[in-house]
């Protein structure tokens, strides 16, 4: 039942504003937003840096994912990318041209702990000392990511990685080492990125060659929520007072609205709400797993003791949200999907989906999960405010790809008016959850400066505002989203 009323009340509030703002979407910029709005754009250390056999880095996971026959659609790795770790100046003088005034970028694990754990490697410190060094001479703020999905190879040939307990030692050693070296400047802290697909897809599918299996998922997540907890306490107790940061953790935040009116359909979307966010952040918030989850995954979702409820409830000062896209909810009565094709979502009994009455919920991009659905990161927002107790929430990814056209040249491929669209009316719609829905938002990461390795599906797709030539030198060009972000924060 609450979950319909917030969806009625959403709708509502949608169609008025639309009503009453028609012309909105055309007149925002920069000056539209608080004063202490945060604008910048995200990455992460695997897709961006290379350099992987450089200065003492040890092998991550990806490394061998990447080389495994099959994973990557294309067949490539990360091994250069973009080669950030040799050029990171010359793209922070493209944000800084940009008018960003803050940079997403996530430390590699193997860098700074080459085994796992044991001796730090002092070229890994110096390295990112530099890069953070380098952002704050052109005044933008670092916001770092702790791990985003990458730890190391050691970790999994030394006792299979998350699916043990010593990795919460391990991972809170890392991370107390980085508080150490980098927290005098950084004052933003993600403790990981997107949880959940970790759990799901990387543990689940990526893995599954390695020898893990999608069993494991609940596990791993366990054990992530507890290595976040840990660490926020270490930061809490040793490093708060005299560093003044902060701790969050970015979670992907699909939204999902009832395929029909129907109770059934509704109440599978609350489930499929519970089991991607609620699964992380309810634990956080209120010390426990949903109820639907207890209920439905039973003796296979590990339990918490009280200590452990202790150590978690509160250990957040933001909530990051990972948001691009919108599907629809069903209530699935059967398990005949997960039986067959080992669904991720079987466990919520729900099947989601981007169609409904063979039309498409919006106009999609390259991937095959993201359509367009700018009202959904509205409605996503004003969740979290109504579940969660109106918390600090920064967007910490959105955005949208293109296909990787090798045949189109390049002054072709700069021109990116749907990307433009897809911000300009994302943006739209998170000011306008902060100026009439009162959601306390405080920041917008687009993804991504520059196009990159996107994980299983190498380089078949652009998500960045800069287009790469990886025939050419890395040689970065601006798109027209970029001249756009341009226009729209350096506003007189």
């Amino acid at each position: 039942m609450l979950f319909r009323m917030q969806t009625v009340v959403l709708l509502a509030l949608g169609i008025v504003h639309l009503l009453l703002n028609g012309c909105f979407a055309d007149e925002i910029n920069k000056k539209s937003f608080p004063n202490d709005f945060v604008f910048g754009t995200g990455s992460s250390a695997y897709q961006y840096e290379g350099a992987v056999k450089e200065d003492g880095r040890g092998p991550c996971i990806w490394d061998k994912i990447a080389k495994n026959f099959g994973n990557v659609s294309d067949s490539s790795n990360a091994d250069v990318t973009v080669d950030q770790y040799h050029l990171y100046e010359d793209d922070i003088k493209l944000m800084k041209d940009m008018g960003m005034n803050a940079y997403r970028f996530s430390i590699s694990w193997s860098r700074i702990f080459p085994n796992g754990s044991g001796h730090i490697n002092q070229a890994g410190i110096d390295h990112y000392n530099a890069l953070i060094n380098s952002l704050l001479a052109h005044n933008i703020e670092p916001y770092v990511t702790l791990f985003h999905w990458d730890h190391p190879q050691a970790l999994e040939d030394k006792y299979k990685g998350w699916v043990n307990t010593q990795i919460i030692k391990d991972y809170v050693k890392y991370a107390k080492t980085c508080f150490k070296y980098f927290g005098d400047r950084v004052k933003n802290w993600m403790t990981f990125n997107e949880p959940y697909v970790f759990s799901v897809k990387v543990y689940g599918d990526a893995l599954q060659a390695l020898g893990h299996h999608s069993t494991e998922r609940y596990v791993v997540a366990h054990n992530l929520l507890l290595s976040h907890a840990s660490a926020y306490h270490v930061y809490k107790r040793k490093y708060k007072a005299k560093q003044n940061g902060r701790i969050g953790i970015a979670f992907d935040l699909m939204w999902y609205i009832p395929g029909t009116n129907k109770t059934e359909d509704i109440e599978a979307t609350q489930r499929a709400q519970d089991y991607q966010l609620g699964w992380f952040l309810d634990p956080i918030m209120f010390g426990d797993y949903p109820t639907s989850m207890k209920t439905i995954i039973g003796d296979r979702l590990p339990r918490f003791s009280k200590r452990q409820i202790h150590l978690l409830k509160g250990s957040l000062d933001f909530v990051g949200v990972n948001h691009y896209t919108t599907w629809y909810a069903l209530h699935n009565s059967t398990s005949i999907i997960g039986t067959f094709v080992n669904d991720s979502n079987a466990d919520s009994r729900s099947i989601l989906l981007p169609f409904k009455d063979g039309k498409a919920i919006g106009d999609r991009a390259r991937s095959e999960w993201l359509y367009i659905v700018p009202w959904g990161i509205r409605s996503a927002l004003n969740y979290v405010k109504n579940r969660y107790g109106n918390p600090p929430v920064i967007i910490t990814e959105n955005g949208m790809d293109y296909p990787n056209i090798p045949s189109l040249p390049i002054e072709e491929a700069l021109k990116d008016d749907k990307r433009i669209k897809y911000h300009n009316a994302y943006l739209t719609n998170v000011l306008a959850a902060i100026k009439y829905d009162g959601c306390n938002v405080k920041g917008y990461f687009a993804w991504s400066l520059l196009d990159n390795w996107e994980w299983l599906t190498g380089f078949g797709s652009r998500f960045g505002l800069y287009y790469v030539d990886f025939n050419d030198n890395l040689k970065r060009h601006a798109k027209d989203s970029a001249i756009w972000f341009k226009n729209f924060l350096n506003v007189g």
